[in-house]
């Protein structure tokens, strides 16, 4: 059977093929790289090879044609897992696809979004990585279950040292394939042949060992919007209530939440900007933070600075265009207004949520700097050990959840469609910009 899908996630459709063969062992579930789509040919050739091999395939847009005209989007690996998650929902819910054992197949940075996503869904049952970003989910390599499969090209120089890297960390059955000769698109001649044969014979070996009864909702609350969070979370807030109460959004995601805590408090609604870092030809890897101010604050991932030996003017010269990306941001979605003082306010500084913490950190000591009365983190989700690791950062931190299988904050919304810079302009031009008097 052949069929053209429509796969609902958050507040979009995701178009896709999906394909089962007479007599299907498994399927398959593609997450396509940056810059690709469903239609990426080299994936439809592996996808046909499995076909002929008897495994079903799905093929599916990660992100809308209008999402993915924003690169941060593309490189967005936690988003990306989500919406492969939310596909794998979809799969079971299908009257054919959900009695069948799954796996995923991901190219580039699809291939961390599918190590995320099985990290997070022990009934997967098995992932190949074509050319892939393993080392982008390095957080989470040690809880994939799934046996494991990385196929890299043999010219494909720094990419095989990052899937070397990656190797080393998994801890579930595991390879590590060569393929002589191919660069990363595996455009030589007979190279993707090759990638087709590996891949055919990973899922056929691990497919029908595959077993549904592992997979599981997430084990706390999901919320429907980031406006229902934000009001959950407000009624946690209300003993904050004061005249002297701001509310601090982290753009984009932080701000529809920030604007249920602003209104609920009546309090005036300010933002906090944070930048990521970006690793030395691996922008999407955070070797630390840089937060908006009078006096802009940089915080840095000693860690991976260390692994990575990350030289000084690189560092410098980072920190510089990021913190021109952040003035550049202010000013997009300020449009002329000034900040609000800080000094002596108890600040609240709202996100959608937290995962390893690096840029919520760096904008915690950036309003500190600020000379707050009391500095309050307020989020709706986060993993119990991240909110551990920000207590010396905050006087207080209220967190509706700290699920124990977290992997990424898009898993807790039904709709986690990625806010607009308009979004963000609309509600900082509203009246919860203003100070208004507390209720009698």
């Amino acid at each position: 059977m052949t069929e053209q899908v429509s796969i609902p996630s958050d507040s979009v459709q995701l178009e896709g093929e999906l394909v089962i063969p007479k007599g299907a062992i498994g399927i398959v579930a593609f997450a396509h790289g940056s810059g690709s789509s469903r239609l990426s040919p080299r994936n439809q050739f592996v996808a046909k090879a499995l076909q002929d091999d008897g495994i079903g395939t799905l093929l599916f847009d990660l992100l809308t044609e209008e999402e993915a005209e924003d690169r941060e989007n593309v490189f967005d690996i936690d988003f990306l897992a989500h919406r492969l998650s939310d596909a794998t929902r979809w799969l079971r819910g299908h009257a054919v696809a959900r009695q069948l054992p799954l796996g995923y197949f991901g190219a580039s940075t699809g291939a961390a979004a599918a190590l995320i996503a099985a990290a997070n869904d022990p009934s997967v049952a098995a992932v190949v990585s074509r050319g892939g970003r393993p080392d982008l989910a390095i957080r989470r390599l040690a809880d994939v279950k799934a046996p494991t499969l990385l196929i890299v090209g043999g010219d494909d120089y720094g990419v095989i040292e990052l899937n070397e890297k990656a190797y080393r960390i998994l801890r579930c059955e595991k390879s590590l394939k060569i393929v002589p000769h191919a660069t990363h698109l595996f455009e030589e001649p007979g190279t993707l042949e090759q990638v087709a044969k590996l891949a055919c014979k990973w899922f056929q070996r691990h497919l029908p060992a595959g077993d549904l009864s592992g997979w599981s909702e997430p084990d706390s609350e999901v919320f429907s919007t980031r406006e229902a969070a934000g009001r959950s979370l407000a009624k946690r807030l209300l003993t904050y209530a004061s005249p002297k109460v701001v509310v601090l959004g982290i753009p984009r995601g932080g701000l529809p939440v920030a604007r249920e805590v602003a209104v609920a408090l009546h309090a005036p609604l300010d933002i906090v900007v944070v930048r990521k870092l970006g690793a030395p030809a691996q922008p999407e890897l955070a070797i630390g933070a840089v937060v908006d101010g009078d006096h802009p604050r940089a915080i840095f991932n000693q860690e991976v600075l260390e692994q990575l030996g990350v030289p000084d003017e690189y560092i410098d010269n980072e920190i510089k265009r990021q913190l021109a990306e952040v003035k550049r941001r202010e000013e997009l979605y300020r449009q002329g207004r000034p900040r609000i003082p800080l000094e002596g306010k108890d600040v609240i500084v709202v996100d959608d949520g937290i995962a390893t913490g690096s840029s919520i950190r760096a904008a915690l000591r950036g309003v500190r700097r600020q000379k707050p009365n009391r500095l309050i983190l307020a989020v709706p989700v986060a993993p119990a050990e991240t909110i551990d690791a920000l207590r010396a950062e905050a006087d207080e931190i209220v967190c509706l959840e700290t699920p124990v299988n977290f992997y990424a904050v898009g898993q807790f919304y039904i709709d986690f469609h990625q806010v607009s810079d308009e979004e963000v302009k609309a509600i900082l031009s509203s009246d919860t910009l203003a100070p208004r008097p507390m209720p009698a």
